[in-house]
């Protein structure tokens, strides 16, 4: 099919990681979005991006001089002149208020057009709204929700943009669809009941994490006082959301057809959510990253030439050392193995895993012969987050020559991680983690993977060829006995495989790093990603 006759998609998401100085994203979930709008971009789809320009975007967050994370925020929108205004302002209520949403134009990141709205203009009295991205309460999560859903959709029509379908990716966009609805109901004459099902042909949705703090719900009386419901009842949002209302059960009832992010998170989606009735089939979209953006254009080369891997790793390894020691004074050895490992702090990733039993690794670290290097966020409102953050402190203290933490974790500190570490380490408890596209960008940039099997990486990995899977697939609902098994699993990987190839077999190694790259470069790319959502979810059958 010709991209003239492809449909038109308005993709809306909550955040967007286009740029690392453009703080419109938090994490893994924004960097999607925006690698999504340029693979669009470079394949010629008619996609739109929907969005809100964030003043001062997630948290910057910074250590104290106690060793615990502390957030900052600055105002970042003063520095982006990029911004198009479109002359383009809608209005939309809340709190049973005018609030108006201006509507900017970016499109200068080799990205499909994104519009984004802000309501931080004089003629509102709640500037507030679109100020901090995941920041504050549920009052304003939900009014952000409104400028996001019932505004983007006012935006596309204001804009004279003509939509096929609407892709809420995550669920923070449902609200579009109580407008779509509303729409129908209004000028149509439809009942509600019509105007659902109508709806429902328009809009597809992507349900993103298997932990169920990442499934937003909201409570019905809050939505009714903030004008979430714009115009429904209080029993017509239960019929869509229930109650409390749920995001993510509102996508599954309000879409045609949902899909999760690998294959192993579609089977999981559909067991977690099995429960709902009237929802969407759950089908499976493996994740893709932007290969322009996260793959060094030097290892490729080196690649398509069939010259030596291990002399360019080592020039993207030096300079991640160097970026290292600018930031935190700590020179690390170009000779010894350097592990990669940036997340956000959440308790599932179990980013101090590896410290566990000093007797095991204290050794491999003290000595050097094993280096790591971390990176990452805790939510501003999470303190078990923090908490994590902040081991990962102590162990900088107690072995200052070989692990190392990155302050302020952002995407030029995601490039260069995943450029020039040596290995990846991924020990997310299996089945929580969804996808894992930062594992895809080491990959194709030839670092070879040493993870759990979730998310992506059981599509992908061949043990020993392309990378190392450690454990077997274990599940268990004993965190206890489920963290166990795993960290004696990677012990005796990471020990007795990665370690000795590293030092003792490195025409192995390079092997790996190229069946690394062979294996993950078109099959875990953006284009074929989109290239799928549009067979498998945006063109009808």
């Amino acid at each position: 099919m010709s991209n003239e006759k492809l449909p038109r998609v308005a993709y809306f998401c909550m955040e967007y990681g286009l740029q690392s100085d453009f703080k419109l994203y938090a994490g893994g979930l924004g960097i999607l979005a925006g690698d999504h709008l340029k693979a669009a971009k470079e394949l010629g789809m008619p996609l739109v991006g929907i969005g809100i320009l964030w003043k001062q975007g997630y948290t910057e967050q910074h250590i104290g001089e106690d060793g615990y994370p502390y957030d900052a925020y600055r105002n970042y929108t003063r520095k982006y002149d990029f911004l198009k205004d479109t002359g383009v302002k809608v209005k939309v209520k809340i709190r049973n208020r005018d609030v108006y949403c201006k509507v900017w134009l970016v499109d200068n990141f080799d990205n499909a057009p994104l519009y984004l709205l802000d309501t931080d203009i004089p003629e509102n009295g709640d500037r507030w709204i679109t100020g901090q991205l995941y920041g504050w309460f549920g009052e304003e999560r939900v009014a952000q929700e409104i400028v996001l859903g019932i505004g983007g959709v006012r935006a596309l029509r204001a804009l004279g943009i003509d939509v096929d379908v609407y892709h809420f990716n995550e669920g923070h966009a449902v609200l579009a669809a109580i407008e779509l609805i509303r729409e129908k109901m209004e000028n149509q004459n439809m009942s509600f009941e019509e105007a659902w099902k109508a709806t429902r042909e328009e809009v597809v949705f992507t349900t993103h994490t298997p932990v169920k703090e990442g499934n937003e719900s909201h409570d019905l009386e809050l939505l009714m006082y903030m004008g979430a419901n714009n115009g429904l009842s209080i029993e017509q949002m239960a019929q869509i959301g229930g109650v409390p209302f749920n995001m993510t059960v509102a996508g599954l009832r309000l879409s045609r057809i949902a899909n999760g992010v690998s294959k192993l998170h579609g089977q999981t989606a559909n067991r977690m959510w099995q429960h709902v009735d009237n929802k969407a089939p759950i089908i499976s979209i493996t994740n893709g990253i932007d290969r322009n953006t996260w793959v060094d254009k030097r290892i490729i080369e080196a690649y398509n030439k069939g010259e030596g891997l291990l002399q360019t790793h080592n020039i993207l390894k030096q300079e991640l050392i160097d970026f290292i020691y600018q930031r935190t004074g700590v020179k690390l050895d170009a000779d010894k193995l350097l592990i990669g490992f940036s997340r956000r702090a959440a308790p599932y990733k179990r980013s101090d895993l590896i410290f566990t039993n000093d007797e095991v690794i204290g050794d491999y670290l003290r000595s050097k012969k094993i280096q790591m290097v971390f990176s990452g966020k805790g939510h501003p409102l999470d303190d078990v987050g923090k908490k994590i953050v902040a081991k990962l402190i102590e162990m900088t203290k107690k072995y200052p020559e070989s692990v190392v933490f990155l302050e302020d974790y952002d995407m030029t500190i995601g490039k260069m991680l995943t450029r020039g570490a040596d290995v990846w380490l991924n020990n997310p408890r299996r089945p929580l983690e969804a996808s894992g596209t930062s594992g895809m960008k080491a990959a194709m940039n030839g670092v070879l993977n040493l993870s759990i099997l979730d998310g992506w990486w059981p599509e992908a990995c061949i043990d020993g060829v392309n990378g190392w899977q450690f454990g077997d697939g274990f599940e268990s609902d004993n965190i206890e006995e489920l963290d166990k098994h795993d960290l004696e699993a990677l012990y005796d990987v990471l020990l007795n495989k990665v370690v000795p190839t590293y030092y003792n077999d490195k025409a192995k190694w390079e092997n790996m790093m190229r069946e690394s790259i062979r294996t993950t470069y078109d099959a875990f790319s953006a284009n074929r990603m989109l290239k799928e959502y549009y067979d498998l979810m945006y063109t009808k059958k």
